[in-house]
């Protein structure tokens, strides 16, 4: 088998990463060496988890931090983490003793007809009390299995409310920077509006002045009625982005409609961001590391399951005292005790523990495999989110030339207008190009605010694995 040295509990993943990734017994790839889109990633990786203040927004620090103290997945994947822990106390305790004390009153009799000949029958009648104990011996280990289990499973736990928190901060991010998006293509219609406005007036006026034609005003007022009519939807759709945000943070949208209803611009998008190398991921990546200890918990059942062939060891004992009086209780004569060591091993039952100890080396297996799984998707999104960021700026870049472009054709068709030099359908096409593409340049600077919260999601945000201890 591929996996057959992991039949062993296998290391934590700090001491994997101190090894090497492309060594550590689970990957059957090896991680690339560096990214395939490096160039404005070269900074060494961040040590804090608050990868959001670089955006330099109050608002949205405020709201994350909101969100992080009242959404209900949170509080839930924290909830998660106490039922580990207390399952990991539970398991520990198997290494305790039981003890239980009793207290009774017994009534006894006993028939005289079950031997041979015939007798009186016997009755009594007295008082009892005593403490009982049992203990499991771990002779062989396998309560300390048990533990191991557990303890991985409580691990798991803090990585994925690790990754839970990572999901919630970049959730409200990319919410905040879409409601700014919209807002911003708000302030732009408004501002065409305005514009387009006056172009319908002048060109009402040089109509009735006799100079122009009613076409030129029609198609003056169906660019500003167009611009007018894309409105009400802009403005669903930012009701609709505060109602997300409020649900986000656990509070009712009325609560934000006024601190975020007014208009803000983006967030600062332009960062030179912390990636390390691929293999820093599987310090980062709170899922890698939940993967992880999925599978020591698997290997640590696996190992509960061959422990089954071996004997199990207990020891059952009583001590207490009997007596008709209770004023006999505590006298020496009363005295009663047990002690019991029990050696059990199963030697046949139908083959179930062979069934077992296969499903469970079975279902470590596939943990394997789903652990390369995760870290072959972790190097993609990653690689993905640098190479969308890095486009998205030069989109940017790109869009500002257009901009400027079409500004100066939209003066110079309407100045050629006013003189009679050209026709109303060049204003109509530089308004309706100008409008298009600073649209086009809010949802790129949209675009590349989310790309950029899209690549420190996929850069693990800053958590690291020694933080989940």
């Amino acid at each position: 088998m591929r996996y057959k040295k992991l039949t062993i509990l296998p290391l934590c993943l700090s001491a994997i990463i101190s090894t090497g990734a492309k060594d550590n017994g689970y990957l059957d790839k090896k991680l690339p060496e560096k990214w395939s889109y490096e160039s404005p990633f070269t900074q060494t990786i961040p040590t804090e988890d608050n990868w959001w203040k670089c955006l330099d927004d109050n608002l949205l620090d405020s709201l994350i931090y909101e969100g992080v103290q009242n959404n209900y997945n949170l509080m839930m994947a924290a909830r998660r983490i106490t039922i580990a822990r207390q399952n990991l106390n539970n398991a520990r305790s198997q290494y305790l003793p039981y003890f239980d004390l009793n207290a009774s009153w017994n009534k006894v009799r006993s028939s005289g007809m079950n031997g041979t000949t015939g007798t009186q029958p016997s009755a009594a009648d007295y008082f009892s009390m005593g403490i009982n104990m049992s203990w499991q011996i771990d002779l062989f280990g396998k309560i300390t299995s048990q533990a191991r289990e557990k303890k991985a499973l409580w691990q798991a736990s803090q990585a994925q409310y690790a990754g839970a928190m990572i999901t919630l901060c970049s959730e409200i991010a990319k919410t905040y920077a879409q409601l700014r998006t919209w807002q911003a293509e708000w302030v732009v219609a408004q501002e065409h509006i305005t514009s387009q406005h006056k172009i319908v007036k002048l060109t009402e006026a040089r109509h009735e002045a006799g100079i122009a034609s009613m076409l030129d005003v029609t198609q003056a007022r169906l660019v500003y009625y167009s611009t007018c009519a894309s409105v009400p939807s802009l403005e669903t759709s930012i009701s609709s982005a505060i109602n997300s945000l409020a649900i986000l943070i656990g509070v009712y949208p009325d609560s934000l409609t006024s601190e975020l209803s007014s208009v803000k611009p983006l967030p600062e998008y332009r960062h030179i961001v912390a990636t390390g190398i691929p293999m820093e991921l599987l310090r980062r990546r709170p899922d890698i590391a939940e993967s992880e200890f999925q599978i020591a918990s698997y290997a640590a059942a696996l190992g509960v399951a061959k422990k089954e062939f071996l004997p199990a060891l207990a020891l059952n004992g009583s001590i207490g005292t009997e007596a008709h009086h209770t004023g006999d209780l505590f006298r020496n004569r009363s005295l009663t005790y047990s002690i019991t060591p029990t050696l059990t091993w199963t030697i046949f039952d139908g083959f179930s523990r062979r069934y077992s100890t296969i499903a469970a080396r079975e279902q470590m297996e596939m943990a394997v495999e789903s652990y390369n799984l995760t870290v072959m998707t972790a190097v993609e999104e990653a690689d993905n989110a640098m190479t969308s960021y890095v486009n998205s700026l030069r989109h940017i870049d790109l869009l500002d030339n257009v901009i400027s472009q079409s500004r100066k054709s939209l003066e110079l068709s309407v100045d050629l207008y006013k003189r009679g030099l050209a026709q109303f359908s060049n204003v109509v096409d530089a308004q309706m190009s100008l409008l298009e593409n600073q649209n086009s340049l809010i949802m790129a600077q949209g675009q590349a605010l989310t790309s950029l919260i899209t690549l420190y999601e996929a850069l693990g945000g800053g958590w690291e694995t020694g933080r989940l201890q």
